[in-house]
């Protein structure tokens, strides 16, 4: 009997489990190990730091879903990956033989990277996942009570730029809501090099929608910013010129600052030889393979991707959810590929797309490659957009809650503009 582990229960972890449990013989042992006993929908972690949502209404219990579908659990995380025996080393003492090992870890938050930076022991707030977004709806609460200066962002680093997007507006429309926005200042700082970059280069004209919003909403902003410090009521940054140079040292006061953190590997991940980069991410064929292990899979945030660009302060590329879910169908077809003693042939397309809800509109944006020069660069703009978010989350609620591998993010892109996840084969 062959053995599949899972490392992860997110959005990449369910979708690969359910997908292998579907498509696999019932022959083989499916198993997924996670940090903890709930699936978290990370993309709707802005509403509850705003309130819109609760945190049992964007959590699910995993453990009886999996035993429902006759996959496997151990919420205990990864201790230890041993490469040469094929064995993994839970948290709790436990150890699990695999044949193939998939890895949807998910990122390790780099906060301390930046003095001051962090929810649990810093200043700002996070939305990166829900635990963070109910600190950041206590802190939103406070900032009712107390108007006073917003700042929104990134630290240097990060490759996930459209949350705070998200956030930032979304939390110009609760004020405006509650009649106080002529008392919070609001200003978005961030390592990209314009408005709208998002890591990705762009997408369509997104510089210029976005500062049209932004414009529209009085939101300030300043762009190459490299944080360098948080006190706590003070944020402190460099602004860098194109060659590198600094450009300006600046100081901001706040009531309230979200700060998104750059991402690095899992350390479990991290240490295993030759499997990864210097950040901890794993080097991957364009089967989504490990370089180095081709009984590894990864599919998600713990992928290596290069940046698109090199920019005055660094940003990473993002991995959004209609590539997680290109990488993990790509997995579950080559472990096909390989029981079945044939070579693997399929691969993910790759592709970006984002629904930023925007309180009572919202931006979309498509991509595909996610890598210029694209087929399609497409980004559009409307109410429409916060109606589709709504949909989409209670429609991947209803995937994972009945256990079924649809491809959600395909199926609202293929409505939208004929996206596909996996390359045709030759």
């Amino acid at each position: 009997m062959s053995k599949v582990i899972v490392v992860g229960a997110g959005l990449g972890g369910v979708s690969v489990a359910f997908e292998l449990r579907e498509k696999l013989s019932a022959t083989v042992d499916i198993e997924v190990i996670h940090e903890g006993n709930e699936f978290n929908f990370v993309p709707s972690n802005p509403w509850v730091a705003l309130g819109s949502r609760t945190r049992e209404q964007v959590v699910l219990p995993i453990a009886p879903i999996f035993d429902k579908h006759h996959i496997g659990f151990n919420s205990s995380g990864v201790k230890q990956i041993d490469v040469e025996h094929k064995r993994l080393t839970l948290g709790d003492g436990s150890q699990k033989d695999y044949d193939f090992l998939v890895l949807c870890s998910g990122p390790k938050l780099a906060f301390e990277q930046i003095p001051g930076a962090g929810p649990e022991h810093g200043y700002t707030q996070s939305i990166c996942t829900v635990d963070h977004a109910v600190k950041a709806h206590q802190a939103f609460q406070r900032l009712i009570d107390d108007p006073g200066p917003v700042l929104v962002g990134a630290l240097p680093g990060a490759s996930c730029f459209g949350p705070a997007y998200e956030y930032v507006l979304s939390l110009e429309y609760e004020l405006r809501k509650r009649k106080i926005r002529d008392r919070v200042p609001i200003t978005f700082v961030t390592p990209e090099p314009y408005i709208g970059h998002m890591g990705l280069g762009g997408v369509g004209d997104s510089k210029g929608l976005m500062e049209h919003q932004f414009r529209e909403h009085g939101i300030k902003w300043v762009c190459n910013a490299k944080v360098t410090e948080f006190k706590q009521d003070k944020a402190s940054f460099e602004v860098i010129n194109d060659d590198g140079s600094i450009k300006s040292q600046q100081q901001l006061p706040y009531h309230l600052a979200m700060f998104l953190p750059a991402f690095k590997g899992s350390p479990a991940i991290a240490e295993v030889p030759d499997l990864c980069n210097p950040k901890g991410f794993v080097k991957t064929d364009k089967y989504q393979r490990a370089l180095a292990y081709p009984e590894i899979y990864a599919a998600g945030v713990c992928v290596a991707i290069a940046p698109i660009e090199e920019t005055p302060v660094p940003v990473g590329a993002p991995k959004t959810g209609l590539m997680i879910e290109s990488m993990t169908s790509a997995i579950v077809a080559n472990i096909q590929s390989t029981l079945a003693e044939q070579p693997a042939t399929t691969e993910p397309t790759l592709s970006a797309l984002c629904l930023a809800d925007m309180g009572n509109t919202g931006m979309a944006f498509l991509a595909i490659p996610q890598n210029p020069p694209r087929n399609q660069n497409w980004t559009g703009s409307g109410r429409w957009v916060h109606w589709a978010k709504i949909g989409f989350e209670k429609y991947f609620f209803h995937k994972v809650k009945n256990g079924t591998s649809e491809p959600v993010y395909e199926r609202v892109g293929m409505r939208m503009l004929g996206v596909s996840r996996l390359k045709p084969k030759s």
